[in-house]
């Protein structure tokens, strides 16, 4: 006969991804955000709510290290078979992923776990080796690892944090996830320019990168406790669209009339003030993730998609910490993605995630043993 179990007192289920911890329902808003467990018994429910106007909610269910499931969450409350018909007498390791990240031009999205319904139990978990949080855009999404080649639509079907080199390096390491992703965003400006759009400005709150007074009554604009879960290892992925910026039009703030631009020069060289503008964007993030994380080693990775500015990364985080005297912060140039690994959306596929994951456990294990 099945039981009910709300999230809040599910003992053995651990969450991963930054939300509000104990909360009745739970928020889970980042991708990669997860509900892991060693379960024994025959039926495992999920008993979940989410809203969209736009962009629904995606869920991947992995099940001893394999995906094995994805599916789109409907509207309102639901109850979802996560798995059917297993031995009551094994024990399954299973990870229920959100695949999707937040939506901020959707004030309505939002995922709510209420708990679970079963007959089964679960089992203790193996405690993790690290705690590893990761910092960055659509490739730190996942966008486009999923999906054909020929995709060009902007839909959440094409976001798989299963897929992801953030989740494929938490496996490798044996590490406890935390995801904070946009597409577009960058460590200065999106792609288009637009200051608003930068992930140091919302780094300490819970998800402040969502809108909404539901978002916000669910506790996306708390400030985060960091002392309650300090990261041993934290990885930038900015700078492609720090990049982009440069080769697009101004953005202007149609509140202000404001106009915001990275500028390249008639030569076609980037403006060495505007350059000066995002080095020192680096250089103060870099401060805050020290503040934030203060044991962590702090890896600001880049090169996936394009390494234009190799250099001046590589020279503001060495900047950073010959000024601070932090020998926890290094630059890591990732391995160039080859077009034949492109996924949808001409975005990293699975065999680009797989590679970037396999270079930052090396480096990693360099640095952490």
């Amino acid at each position: 006969m099945l039981r009910s179990i709300p999230i809040s007192k599910a003992e053995n289920v651990a969450v991963r991804g930054r939300t509000v911890p104990g909360a009745q329902p739970l928020p889970l808003f980042w991708s990669a955000s997860s509900l892991e467990m060693n379960f024994r018994g025959r039926e495992l429910l999920l008993d979940v709510e989410t809203d969209f106007s736009l962009y629904e909610q995606w869920l991947s269910v992995v099940c001893n290290g394999a995906h094995i499931a994805r599916f789109p969450l409907q509207k309102g409350r639901s109850t979802v078979p996560v798995l059917r018909g297993l031995n009551p007498e094994r024990v399954q390791h299973i990870e229920i992923i959100k695949d999707v990240q937040p939506m901020p031009t959707d004030a309505q999205s939002r995922l709510l776990v209420h708990g679970f319904l079963t007959d089964g139990e679960f089992l203790p978990l193996e405690e993790k080796a690290l705690r590893l949080e990761i910092i960055g855009d659509s490739i730190t999404s996942a966008e486009g690892a999923i999906g054909a080649k020929s995709e060009e639509d902007w839909i959440p079907p094409l976001f798989c944090a299963a897929r992801g080199y953030p989740y494929l390096l938490s496996m490798e390491l044996r590490a406890d996830l935390r995801v904070l992703s946009q597409s577009g965003w960058g460590a200065l400006t999106s792609w288009d320019n637009d200051p608003n759009c930068a992930l140091p400005r919302y780094y300490e709150q819970v998800c402040g990168v969502v809108r909404g007074e539901e978002n916000e009554a669910l506790g996306a604009r708390r400030i985060n406790d960091f002392a309650a879960w300090s990261a041993d290892v934290v990885v930038v992925n900015l700078g492609t669209n720090d990049a982009s910026a440069f080769r697009q039009p101004p953005w202007v703030d149609p509140e202000t009339g404001c106009s915001y631009k990275q500028r390249l020069n008639p030569d076609g060289t980037r403006s060495a003030e505007d350059e000066a503008r995002l080095a020192r964007a680096i250089r103060e993030f870099l401060e805050l993730l020290r503040r934030c994380n203060p044991r962590a080693q702090l890896i600001w990775a880049y090169g996936l998609l394009g390494a234009e500015l190799k250099d001046l990364i590589r020279g503001a985080v060495e900047d950073y910490a010959r000024a601070a005297g932090d020998e926890r912060a290094h630059f890591f140039l990732l391995p160039l993605g080859r077009e034949e690994e492109k996924g949808a959306r001409s975005h990293p596929g699975l065999p680009m995630h797989e590679r970037a994951a396999a270079a930052l456990a090396a480096e990693i294990r360099r640095l952490t043993v």
